[in-house]
């Protein structure tokens, strides 16, 4: 059975409150073999790492552009705090997941473009990377990281093809997941299938972006259908169809892009098993 790794699932999230271990065991079972757990705010900081350690997966810490509104220079000193606290823990892999969002309306774009400049700054000061959240805002994101050179993961890739082709120039890995499995996806879809297979890893943002067999539409979900909830346990199924769309088996799909997850977030390597 192939092995795959989620770069990034939210398993601290308030939908996996109930069953997050039963939800870990399901995904391993799947073969993933390995998860990276981001942060949003400095509130969900100590639970990401408690799960990582449970489980022997890895996090992440930062502060979230839609958190921006919550959060102030406090917050991110208690960011500062906790990296250099945890800097010789093997399972915090990097910054993040921190960035810009232009689609969700009412956020200050200017008070958002400052906490991510000064994390920036901390990951280059702390010699990790960072998981990007890119929504509207991949051009940007890029001009920091010309002035600022971190490297990471574009989480949940949307962009076009010239500015996935500048992210990767600047040495950065796309995150893929639950929007490839659209049909009417057709740009996501594009990209996944042509950009360089160096380029990919994969990941789920569970409980959030559920693949196509998952969704509810809105007639479904007012007659009581609920929403199906993403899980890390979806992402073989991702994989293969990924592997489809580059007419390549699935199992050399799930070693390129778990190498791939480990050239992007080297300290992830020394968890893997084997």
């Amino acid at each position: 059975m192939p092995v795959w790794i989620d770069t990034h699932c939210h398993l601290d999230a308030a939908e996996f409150a109930a069953d997050a271990q039963a939800v870990r065991e399901r995904a391993a079972a799947a073969g993933v073999v390995h998860c990276v757990l981001p942060a949003v705010s400095p509130a969900n900081f100590a639970l990401v790492r408690e799960l990582a350690h449970r489980w022997g997966d890895s996090y992440a810490l930062g502060i979230h552009p839609l958190c921006t509104p919550q959060c102030g220079e406090h917050d991110l000193a208690a960011l500062e705090r906790a990296l250099d606290a945890h800097a010789a823990d093997p399972h915090l892999v990097a910054v993040g997941e921190i960035g810009l969002d232009y689609f969700v309306p009412g956020l200050d774009g200017p008070r958002q473009e400052w906490f991510y400049r000064e994390q920036l700054r901390l990951a280059h000061r702390h010699g990790l990377p960072v998981l990007l959240h890119v929504r509207r805002s991949a051009d940007p994101l890029l001009r920091q990281l010309r002035r600022i050179p971190v490297r990471g993961i574009a989480h949940a890739f949307n962009g076009s093809l010239q500015q996935a082709r500048e992210f990767v120039r600047l040495g950065f890995r796309l995150g893929f997941g639950g929007t490839l499995t659209y049909e009417r996806a057709l740009q996501i879809r594009r990209l996944a299938a042509e950009l360089p297979l160096s380029a990919l890893v994969l990941e789920t943002d569970a409980p959030d972006i559920p693949p196509h067999w998952l969704y509810r539409t809105a007639q479904e979900r007012a007659q009581g259908q609920p929403q199906g909830r993403n899980e890390p346990a979806e992402l073989p199924r991702m994989g293969e169809v990924l592997a489809q769309l580059r007419g390549m088996p699935a199992d050399e799909l799930a070693a390129a892009t778990c190498r791939n997850a480990g050239e992007a977030l080297p300290r992830l390597r020394a968890l893997l098993p084997g």
